[in-house]
């Protein structure tokens, strides 16, 4: 039963990175994995309790990249975490139409779409002050880190969407080139080094 609950999810999230959410209905998903309607509905009422288990697993997944935040005091660890950016907005494209709707079907998730946002800037803006205390960024007025840490957001969470719009190829390589292009400028020569020798050999 678990294995199916799973499957129709996971299938659900697909179908709704091809289409959008509102697109989608309960006869394609029960297609996609090859389900009656009948045998979805055992596992789930209706669309709406669908796109609740989407969204649980979807903010779960998030609390668990947040949660990787420094697991070791190095720039590999940054790049480890804008790896797990990568797979999230790629895995879940559709989250871009959430955040430019005016007015969410589920309130609930608006607010927590704005929760999960703010503190992705916060450990980002965190994470360039620990860097610069320890020598791999250069010191700078605050204010520059704050926009820094903007723009790095901005990096992560539009990426993806605006090489689609272009129809420009998308790779994880392409993504961490792009958000390290932020932060580069700002690196120390302890910081170029280590950039150099433990980085940048990964996505070139």
């Amino acid at each position: 039963m678990y294995k199916t609950k799973e499957r129709i999810v996971n299938a659900s999230i697909k179908l709704f990175n091809d289409h959008g959410i509102a697109s989608v209905r309960l006869q394609q998903i029960a297609d996609e994995i090859g389900i009656s309607v009948g045998n979805l509905a055992y596992h789930f009422k209706n669309k709406e309790a669908i796109i609740h288990s989407v969204y649980e697993k979807l903010f779960e997944d998030f609390q668990q990249i947040l949660g990787s935040y420094l697991k070791t005091p190095s720039l590999l660890d940054f790049d480890s975490q804008i790896s797990h950016y990568f797979d999230f907005f790629k895995n879940y494209q559709f989250y871009i139409s959430d955040l430019f709707a005016s007015e969410h079907p589920l309130p609930e998730v608006r607010e927590q779409w704005q929760e999960f946002m703010n503190k992705m800037i916060f450990q980002i803006r965190k994470r360039l002050d620990f860097h610069a205390r320890r020598g791999d960024l250069s010191p700078q007025p605050e204010n520059t880190y704050d926009i820094l840490a903007e723009a790095i957001w901005m990096t992560l969470v539009f990426w993806i969407p605006q090489q689609q719009m272009r129809n420009k190829p998308i790779s994880e390589a392409r993504f961490k080139g792009a958000v390290w292009n932020n932060i580069r400028p700002y690196l120390t020569e302890k910081g170029t080094s280590e950039f150099a020798s433990q980085i940048l050999p990964i996505f070139i």
